[in-house]
């Protein structure tokens, strides 16, 4: 079964509309598909209705925000109720730390020499409430001040760059209160991004379990064949659940298209095993 639980619609930093999401997910083969927008469920009506006329199995998600250890941390809300009170006051509380970090980023930029960041990026933002670096970059990259997305982060909005803004989530287990209150499991999203010495990973591991976090993105795209069996190992060792997904964001990235991911090891328990 072809099962994709991790993927971005235009309702944040995504360029696909919700209904454009499902519609690739069926095309690529996916049986089960989450969306999971950041700090965001205003896409899971309309990718649930093209689920269902796609006969697309689909998991309402959400990837929240966090920070751990002085670094963030996304963590999968999945079966979460979207309209659940705790969970939309936790997000509507991130969506407006976006919004302040939206605003320093194009002081940022303007100190650069590159005047109405903010508006540009805006051109490039479905819901202006998840104004984001990525469509910073989006609007670099179109005014010529960078040839890639990738170097708009080098050049800019990378961690330690000229127009990058320092953020403050809510902490770990906010996130994970808020999951649960939806009815939710909490999965730790693509552990192999996270820049942690081994002491600060067995840290965050052992929080996540202690405050009931169920699960660990263990197959991801961006994750090298080492790291699936590096996390594969670590869900063994904690007893959570395996995860698997692509991070769609855009079509024509091959890495991170939908559905195209590995399978997850046999032994490990799926944490759609009550769903599917």
């Amino acid at each position: 079964m072809n099962v994709d639980l991790h993927s971005h619609s235009s309702r944040s930093d995504g360029v696909l509309p919700p209904a454009q999401v499902a519609a690739r997910a069926h095309a690529q083969g996916v049986d089960w598909w989450s969306l999971s927008d950041h700090d965001e469920t205003s896409g899971l009506a309309e990718a649930a209705a093209a689920a269902r006329e796609l006969g697309l199995g689909f998991i309402p998600g959400v990837e929240i925000s966090v920070t751990f250890c002085e670094q963030t941390v996304h963590v999968l809300g999945l079966n979460i109720h979207p309209e659940q009170p705790d969970l939309q006051t936790g997000l509507a509380g991130i969506r407006q730390i976006r919004f302040e970090r939206a605003r320093g980023i194009a002081a940022r930029l303007q100190d650069c020499g590159i005047a109405g960041a903010y508006e540009g990026a805006l051109r490039h933002v479905d819901n202006p409430q998840l104004i984001g670096r990525v469509h910073f970059a989006r609007h670099l990259l179109e005014q010529g001040h960078c040839k890639s997305l990738q170097q708009a982060f080098d050049r800019y909005l990378g961690e330690g760059k000229r127009a990058f803004v320092p953020m403050r989530w809510p902490d770990l287990a906010s996130a994970v209160a808020w999951i649960h209150a939806a009815g939710g499991k909490a999965v730790i999203a693509h552990p192999g991004r996270y820049r942690y010495t081994p002491q600060q990973f067995d840290a965050l591991f052992d929080a996540f379990k202690a405050q009931g976090g169920e699960g660990l993105e263990v197959v991801s795209s961006g994750h090298t064949p080492a790291q699936c069996d590096r996390y594969a190992r670590v869900a063994r060792a904690y007893g959570f659940e395996a995860s698997r997904g692509s991070d769609f964001h855009a079509p024509h990235i091959p890495r991170t298209e939908l559905g195209r991911v590995p399978q997850l090891p046999d032994d490990l328990m799926p944490v759609w095993r009550d769903w599917v």
